[in-house]
């Protein structure tokens, strides 16, 4: 047995609420999250210089898949859009329990998200403290390429490597604020909406 949605006030209030979210979201995500994906594609394209940082394999792999949560996420903020429509039509009748649904899996791959660049972040600052513990410490040059400290240098790229993270940390911190208010919102019409339930299917 499944709560309906069928109260003409809640409907409006959710239906209102999931659009103009679901579109912030949507649109916060496409511009800011851009930013990033545009970073890691000249990261990969055209930085690769020699050095121990290059090659470390589990960064660039959880590097994509960061991209891909935020991806997905942009994809979840647009189906709150297409929720906020169905909600409007007669029938069939949107349950509460996928309103709740929803908001609960858009939450949960925001803080998937949030987990891979939180690990990236610790990885490579981690990596650049160890570069400037070793250095000489009355002053650190910005690049040192000479005798055979070459491969151990760290340079603009390291920096905007993690320019990129922070940007995709910042739209899937917002993507997890949007969708815990939406669940908020959903739990809290299905608490005061009168005991409607879909009937079992035979």
């Amino acid at each position: 047995m499944e709560r309906i949605v069928t109260d003409p006030h809640h409907i409006a209030t959710l239906s209102r609420v999931y659009s103009r979210l679901g579109w912030c979201g949507f649109w916060a995500q496409l511009i800011v999250g851009s930013l990033p994906v545009l970073l890691m594609g000249y990261l990969f394209a055209f930085a690769r210089t020699p050095g121990p940082r290059v090659g470390f394999v589990l960064v660039e792999y959880l590097s994509f898949a960061s991209l891909l949560a935020l991806a997905f996420t942009t994809f979840w903020a647009f189906g709150y859009t297409k929720l906020a429509k169905k909600l409007l039509t007669p029938e069939p009748y949107v349950t509460y329990r996928k309103l709740v649904r929803s908001a609960w899996m858009g939450g949960v791959i925001s803080i998937v998200g949030m987990v891979f660049s939180l690990t990236i972040m610790l990885i490579e600052v981690s990596h650049l403290l160890f570069y400037f513990l070793s250095a000489p410490q009355g002053g650190v040059p910005v690049i040192q390429t000479t005798g055979t400290e070459s491969a151990s240098w760290v340079s603009a790229v390291d920096m905007l490597s993690l320019m990129a993270l922070v940007l995709t940390l910042i739209t899937e911190l917002l993507f997890l604020v949007f969708s815990q208010y939406l669940l908020y919102r959903s739990l809290a019409a299905a608490a005061g909406s009168p005991d409607e339930t879909v009937p079992p299917t035979e």
